[in-house]
């Protein structure tokens, strides 16, 4: 079984899935450390150096990777279900799990925290919350398709707790 995580960045897919993979006894992959580990470079230098295109290609090159494993809780970008089909390709090889989490919330959570993100490095506060909301709005139509949607505010524990029934 896969389960894969989606949603906005920021909404907690990194912290959760290495708790739902400890508990759930599974492997944890984070799409972000895996691209970087292959290309030997950092999210922000990809983007700056190839750009968000090319970004978005070795994240689908990520979900066909993960296809043939087993037992693996996987972090997904905040983009990665909006391009190239990889949400539908993502319901057909596991257990989708979209993380919902308002505008206002994901705001809190990413003001201080822009230097890592390179979509939002040089963005001001009032250009952050513009993004979110419409970037989130971009991406909802994606995110929603997925097999499960939770509240992305909960505690890693009740999250387990939902989603437990699905996996096993």
């Amino acid at each position: 079984m896969r389960i894969y995580l989606v949603g906005f960045m920021g909404s907690g897919k990194t912290t959760i899935g290495k708790y739902l993979a400890e508990r759930l006894k599974c492997r944890f992959i984070d799409f972000d450390e895996l691209i970087e580990s292959q290309e030997k470079q950092t999210i922000t230098e990809i983007f700056v150096s190839k750009g968000e295109q090319f970004f978005r290609h070795l994240e689908q090159k990520a979900i066909k990777f993960t296809r043939d494993l087993n037992k693996v809780v996987i972090a997904t970008g905040g983009g990665t279900p909006v391009f190239d089909r990889n949400m539908e390709y993502m319901n057909k090889f596991g257990l989708t799990i979209y993380l919902e989490v308002r505008p206002d919330q994901l705001f809190e959570r990413l003001k201080n925290d822009k230097a890592h993100r390179p979509l939002i490095a040089e963005k001001s506060d009032d250009e952050l919350q513009t993004f979110i909301k419409e970037k989130l709005h971009e991406r909802l139509p994606f995110y929603e398709l997925a097999s499960y949607i939770v509240d992305g505010n909960l505690t890693p524990e009740e999250i387990y707790e939902q989603i437990k029934m699905y996996y096993m």
